[in-house]
């Protein structure tokens, strides 16, 4: 992380180096379409890629993989 400022505080002889640094990062994430029933991730071209059928519009749902094949939504 990069310090938005640098500088010293001064107590008589002793000067102690400070550095500021931001309170919050910008950190971002995407969400993916997923099957309702059972969270299989689904393709830009709304289908499953086990079974190569088209999934309906409303049987998709967005959720976040939070590990390597398993999501939420």
């Amino acid at each position: 992380m990069i310090s938005i400022w640098s500088g010293l505080v001064s107590f008589g002889l002793v000067n102690i180096p400070v550095k500021l640094y931001p309170a919050v990062e910008e950190d971002t994430f995407s969400f993916n379409y997923l099957r309702r029933g059972d969270l299989c991730p689904i393709q830009y071209k709304k289908s499953m890629p086990p079974l190569r059928r088209e999934v309906p519009y409303q049987d998709i749902v967005r959720g976040y993989e939070y590990q390597k094949g398993d999501y939420v939504s």
